[in-house]
This record gives C-alpha cells, structure tokens and sequence, in this order.
C-alpha cells in the first residue's frame, strides 16, 4: 500500500463513499494521528439530532438515516482511540433554557435552519444526551457547546492544549454545518486536522460531499476511518490476533 487510498475506497459505513486525500502515506497519516499527540471529537450526536424520536426528526421533519447509518463507525473509531492513548472528546451541542444562549442574530439564524427546532439539545434533557450507541466513557471529556462551532464560547482550545493535543480527527453530523465549522475553528488555531468522512453525515449527502471536498482542498486530511484506525498501534491482544 503507497497511500492512503487513492481512488474510491471501502466505506465503514454502508452508503456512505468516503471522499480521501490520495497525496497522504500511511506513515505520514501515522505520524500526524500519532496517539499522544491527538484528540478525536464527536460533534453533535445527540438524541435530538440521531434518534428517531429527537426534535430533529420529530420536530424539524429531518430524516436522521444517514446520522444513524455512521454510528457504528463512530462507535469503532472512539474504541480505537481509547486503545490507542488518543483523546476522545464529545462536542456536545447545548441549548440553555430561558433563552440565555440566544442572541439575536442566533435565533434568526436559527428560525431559517432546516429539519432542526428552537429548544434543541435544551441542556439536562433526554435530547441532550448523547445517543447511547457512542455515549462517553470514564477518562472521555465532554464539551459543551452552543453554536456551529466546537470552540466558539467553549473550553475545548483549552483541554486541547492541557492534553497536549495538536492535531484532531473531527467526526459526527451535520458534516456541512457543525463538523466543517469545527474543523475550520482548529484549523484556525493551528491544530492539524483530519475529517473521517464516513463517520459524518449530513441530512444532505450531496452537501456532505460538497463540505468534504472543500475541507480536502483547503485545511483539512480527509481519511476513511478504517485508515485513521490503521494509523493507530494496536494493543488488544484479541484485536492483534484477528
């Protein structure tokens, strides 16, 4: 293998082709996604926004198929991290009651936002939570936020560089709307960034597509998750016998 697939390869996650960045090695993809040095970030999969009975689906009309078809994916990739010594945090979207999180242009913004409903992710409820499937585990960090982006008002920068990260992996949903503002905020503040772009999605799959191929050209590694796990040393005995 010269590189990290190079045309159309195998997707973790069904009906979802991963758009990849043929130009990086797999030693070069290694050392960007070295352990010690990387956190990866869920972005948004909260019930309200994966499960079939979250304000997204039930309230904003959204169909959350594809949101729910890269779990697995997901649930492999934080696995693998966890393994490995890599960071795993959850960025997790918050609405806070009585409108103290809203501004202005924040609920205009928002009243125009497809598939979505104004008290998303209301903070303390069921809609909040993260869907079980991926939900944290001890030594995971979750942050919360409360606009596009998994920095903007938030402690994220913070932990990242109290955990002496510099590169993340960004995964989750929307890919077109949270992931890419995510991504773009670390590419800002000068953290590596790698998109797996079969464990995002959009309610728009051609948006998800539109979004991966701007991120490949312009600030982010876009890789299948199977090659950012490949990246990672293995240290389950069980897992180096398969």
């Amino acid at each position: 293998m010269t590189g990290v697939t190079p045309a159309v390869p195998p997707s973790a996650t069904p009906g979802v082709t991963p758009t990849v960045t043929p130009s990086v090695t797999p030693a070069a993809l290694a050392e960007r996604l070295r352990p010690d040095r990387t956190a990866l970030i869920l972005i948004d999969l909260s019930n309200d926004f994966v499960h079939d009975e979250g304000k997204a689906a039930t309230v904003g009309g959204r169909d959350v198929g594809h949101a729910q078809r890269i779990l697995p994916a997901v649930a492999a990739l934080a696995e693998a991290a966890r393994r490995a010594g890599a960071a795993v945090i959850h960025s997790q979207h918050t609405t806070l009651p009585g409108g103290a999180s809203d501004s202005p242009v924040w609920r205009d913004a928002r009243s125009r936002a497809a598939y979505s409903a104004p008290d998303i992710c209301l903070d303390g409820s069921w809609g909040q939570e993260i869907v079980a499937e991926v939900a944290p585990r001890p030594g995971d960090h979750v942050v919360k936020k409360y606009r596009y982006g998994g920095f903007t008002g938030t402690n994220l920068e913070l932990v990242l560089r109290s955990l002496g990260r510099d590169s993340v992996i960004c995964c989750g949903v929307s890919t077109n709307v949270c992931v890419d503002t995510t991504a773009r905020e670390a590419f800002a503040r000068d953290f590596h960034v790698t998109i797996a772009a079969d464990a995002c999605a959009s309610w728009d799959m051609d948006l998800h597509a539109a979004s991966l191929r701007t991120a490949e050209r312009r600030f982010a590694v876009v890789a299948a998750a199977d090659d950012i796990r490949a990246a990672w040393p293995v240290s389950d005995p069980d897992e180096e016998a398969r």
